[in-house]
């Protein structure tokens, strides 16, 4: 019983987890040397993302019998992710309001030695541009390039329109329709071998976070750290359980159902770490391939909950420590401007940090410089931040295939109370040996 229980991944990386920990406390120099044992694994990942998000995307655009879906499905996304990021935004907003984790620190912004943050600033100055620029930065200089640099919507624009032309040839496109699928099915299992170092990464990572920065910098700054991860919890909770039973299905299964994918999460702290597994998870659950091909990668750029939380706390919090004064038309320029900026910084650990430099530069009333005060924890507080950009993104999926009618639920219903059936594409091979007996369940796409 003991040895099956140890079995499970999500125990193996909880016991990496715990490891680390005590690696960073009890030898800290050694742990912070770890640092490129959680590196290679994300690494290893993002090796295979691309090419599984633009298999997925092929395939499942592909394969639809209507093309007015697929932009009934965009448009519905993109309105689903701005509404939730405006939620989150608000939200943090309220509770770093109500909270005033940085008041009473009396911090001197003339005192603080913000080249410790140049770097972070420098790539926010390089990274910054208008809307226009972020419009035609979607079209990649060439095809390879937006592969070679793991480029997500250059990456799902190219999949899209390769979808597209394939299903417009039928029949004379089903040979690399196939190839396609043999493809997919390889980066899947390529996966589930580099999975299997997950609790060695989530152990390496940790200690290194530990090590480099101890468990006593969590003290100073604990208040903020507490009022985050209670954020995150409420949102998840309260928004994101609401959505869940709008959708008909439990949060609280659904998160049994995905807790290897969180605990690697939890240990890496990038929510890009578990997308192909994700994606793959969604569609054995009742989603249909197109809905998780469009919405997973998308909505790692436009659907940020947890860095939107994070964004409007941490700059109130840096106004409050620095005595900044903020009237409310003030806050309602930071809301909205993070609105803009928000998106497109979700995935790798630190996006976050430089997206918050640019937004506060673009400011002017909140001093940059500020954010030297977040150093010592911002690590620790990225794993909220990538756990439930996690989680409102499956949520999302979800969400979002009721929506457009691309979800089955009984198949969802019996996943999640833990019956192990087959994968979508195992019953749809062994489907035409049982067509006239059993028709198929998954719910029409209206």
């Amino acid at each position: 019983m003991a040895k099956r229980f140890i079995g499970k991944l999500y125990v193996q990386v909880l016991i990496g987890v715990t490891v680390g920990i005590l690696l960073g406390v009890f030898w800290p120099q050694f742990a912070a040397d770890l640092k490129p044992v959680g590196d290679a694994f994300i690494k290893l990942i993002k090796m295979v993302f691309a090419p599984i998000i633009f298999a997925t995307v092929v395939l499942g655009i592909a394969k639809m019998e209507n093309m007015k879906e697929l932009g009934r499905v965009g448009v519905r996304a993109l309105l689903y992710f701005e509404i939730l990021s405006t939620f989150a935004l608000v939200l943090g907003l309220l509770v770093v309001n109500f909270v005033q984790p940085g008041q009473g620190m009396n911090v001197d912004p003339a005192t603080l030695d913000a080249k410790s943050i140049a770097a972070y600033t420098a790539s926010a100055a390089s990274g910054s541009g208008s809307f226009t620029d972020f419009l035609l930065n979607v079209i990649p200089a060439s095809v390879t390039g937006a592969f070679a640099n793991n480029e997500i919507l250059q990456i799902l624009l190219f999949s899209t329109l390769f979808g597209i032309a394939l299903s417009h040839l039928g029949p004379r496109g089903k040979p690399m329709v196939d190839v396609l699928e043999a493809f997919s099915h390889g980066m899947f299992h390529i996966v589930g071998m580099v999975m299997r170092v997950a609790p060695l990464a989530a152990c390496g990572a940790m200690a290194f976070t530990v090590g480099k920065y101890g468990l006593g910098s969590i003290v100073s700054l604990g208040k903020l750290m507490a009022t985050m991860y209670l954020t995150c919890f409420l949102f998840v909770v309260i928004v994101l359980g609401s959505i869940c039973r709008l959708s008909g299905f439990s949060l609280w299964k659904f998160l049994k159902y995905l807790k290897d994918e969180l605990f690697t999460v939890l240990g890496t702290s990038s929510s890009e770490s578990v997308v192909p597994q994700l994606m793959n998870k969604l569609e054995h659950a009742g989603v249909s391939k197109p809905v998780v091909g469009l919405v997973v990668p998308s909505g790692l750029t436009f659907n940020p909950d947890g860095q939107c939380i994070y964004y409007t706390m941490a700059a109130i919090f840096i106004a409050q420590a620095t005595n900044t004064p903020l009237s409310l038309t003030d806050q309602l320029i930071v809301l909205g401007v993070l609105l803009l900026t928000s998106k497109g910084s979700a995935g790798v650990t630190g996006s976050g940090f430089i997206t918050l430099a640019a937004t506060l530069a673009s400011l002017d009333n909140i001093p940059v410089a500020g954010m030297v005060l977040l150093l010592g924890v911002d690590r620790f507080m990225s794993e909220a931040r990538a756990i439930t950009n996690t989680i409102g993104n499956a949520v999302g999926t979800m969400a979002i295939a009721k929506w457009v009618g691309s979800l089955d639920q009984a198949r969802m219903q019996r996943v999640l109370d833990g019956h192990e059936l087959p994968d979508p594409q195992q019953a749809q091979e062994t489907a035409p040996h049982h067509q006239a007996a059993q028709p198929a369940t998954r719910a029409s796409v209206a």
